[in-house]
């Protein structure tokens, strides 16, 4: 699914009103549809409405929906701020449609404004802006959203919640946005909603589809994409019925080190439930005996330390080797990562204590290989990059890092990103909070690798092994509940999210 900016969304509105035979009042008539369908499956008819409505579309949309509800015999109440004096021509013909149906609670505000009083159990349709605003809200509309912000009301945003920009928000006045409990975007959602400081201005966020032409949405340029299960399940590869393990690839996971064995048994259990045909663990003496009898399926090879990794290996048996998990950052460990990268010629993944060791010697950062997949969680992604104000510049810094290294990066996290070396993004909508727990990239980690071993393509391997794994954390916090969620539990749900996904046509 590609996440279109706000002005590519004005043009496919016109595209679709130009190329489509539709009016554009019919497609605010839509829009305004589906917002009062979706309000009337949350809330009944012992609600108060609300409308704030501004003298654009997106008031126009508003007035539409707060007509609807008038019809199916809601309370509803409009307050539309028209303070330049100029209605947009479909808004002034809701308000003409609202008025002819009788409705009589219409308050037009073009200078003092006396509010309503907001109780817990109202609703409030933020129709304020949308996606047209490109300066943050001042004077007296920043007034009413503080005012409604103040409120215990339940408040749903059309489009977006008003004075939100739809991408770049680092120069807005986060104080004069509204708080939505319920944003409908209308067709597309927006990048902003994939930010974590923008959780509690968005809230809930649902998509309403209004028709806007597919020929536009397919030519639309973008470098941003939402992940779905159609796109990643067409990248699993079928097995022919002679196959046998070598044809599934040999894997390399250096990982593990004195008191760290869980990661590296973590990482081997994810890799083996993902299809690689071999399996070889790489780790310190002190973790043989735990991995060979919690792993019996992998095969362990002693690295010449007892406590922790400090010679590299020989890469000739493999088709893909990780590195990182729970590795440490010893001075010995460091070395050898280096000297194991320095000649890796077979796709690599860096996690963790790898990730960490880099940033430590930043100076190696360019002798990486070309087309390594690095994952890491936002702080050790900004112990490379430097501290980042919004995710909108920590993602305009790792898409350059992706490009300076022709590097394939997997930042972890909700909406996890995979940023590709060309510049584009592919958020993962699987996954769920319980998944914020130790092991849990170590899992991702030995998914990907047995992709990588497999044969699959670095931006194939971390799209699709991504999506598996927030996949697998779903089915298992179905079982297991957010909070008691373990990595382990991830590992567990492989099988059936494999499954799932394998059987999507």
């Amino acid at each position: 699914m590609k996440i279109l900016t706000c002005t590519q969304q004005k043009e496919a509105d016109a595209y679709t009103i130009a190329n489509n035979n539709i009016l554009s009042i019919n497609l605010m008539e839509k829009a305004a549809s589906l917002v009062a369908d979706e309000i009337c499956k949350r809330w009944d008819r012992s609600h108060r409405i609300i409308v704030f409505a501004g003298a654009g579309n997106n008031g126009g949309d508003a007035v539409a929906a707060a007509r609807i509800l008038f019809t199916k015999n809601y309370d509803v109440e409009v307050y539309l701020f028209n303070i330049k004096g100029t209605i947009s021509e479909d808004c002034m013909t809701n308000i003409q449609r609202l008025q002819e149906c009788g409705f009589t609670a219409y308050h037009e505000i073009s200078n003092s404004f006396e509010p309503p009083k907001l109780e817990a159990e109202d609703v409030v349709i933020d129709g304020l802006f949308g996606s047209g605003l490109n300066k943050p809200l001042s004077g007296g509309f920043a007034s009413v959203v503080k005012y409604i912000n103040a409120s215990s009301a339940q408040v749903v945003s059309i489009d977006l919640p008003s004075g939100l920009m739809g991408e770049d928000n680092s120069n807005n006045a986060r104080a004069n946005i509204i708080r939505a409990n319920l944003t409908l975007s209308i067709q597309f959602p927006k990048l902003a909603f994939l930010f974590p400081e923008n959780e509690d201005i968005v809230g809930e966020w649902k998509l309403l589809h209004i028709g806007i032409s597919p020929e536009f949405i397919a030519q639309a340029d973008t470098p941003y994409y939402i992940t779905e299960a159609q796109d990643v399940s067409q990248l699993i590869r079928s097995r022919k019925r002679f196959a046998f393990k070598n044809n599934f690839g040999h894997a390399l996971l250096i990982a593990g080190s004195n008191g760290m064995a869980g990661a590296s048994i973590l990482a081997a259990r994810a890799c083996l439930r993902s299809g690689v045909g071999l399996l070889t663990v790489h780790t310190p003496v002190c973790n043989h005996d735990i991995l060979q009898t919690a792993v019996p399926e992998a095969m362990v090879q002693n690295d010449v330390h007892e406590h922790y990794f400090a010679e590299p290996v020989d890469l000739d048996n493999y088709q893909a080797i990780a590195i990182g998990p729970g590795i440490g950052q010893e001075e010995e460990t460091a070395l050898a990562t280096f000297d194991q990268l320095a000649d890796c010629y077979i796709p690599a993944i860096l996690d963790a204590d790898a990730i960490n060791i880099i940033s430590s010697h930043r100076n190696y950062l360019n002798r990486l290989p070309r087309q390594s997949i690095l994952t890491p969680h936002i702080g050790e992604l900004e112990r490379i990059i430097g501290k980042c104000n919004n995710s909108f510049e920590r993602l305009t810094k790792a898409k350059e890092l992706a490009a300076y290294l022709q590097c394939y990066i997997v930042l972890k996290g909700a909406y996890t990103a995979v940023i590709t070396p060309e510049g584009k993004f592919y958020f993962n909508p699987t996954g769920n909070p319980g998944m914020a727990t130790g092991g849990s990239g170590d899992v991702l980690t030995g998914i990907i690798l047995a992709l990588l071993a497999q044969g699959y393509p670095q931006e194939n391997a971390a799209r699709l092994g991504t999506y598996i794994h927030g996949l697998a954390g779903d089915i298992a916090c179905r079982r297991m509940g957010e909070i008691s969620l373990t990595a382990g539990d991830i590992i567990d749900a492989l099988p059936e999210a494999w499954k799932i996904l394998s059987e999507i046509k």
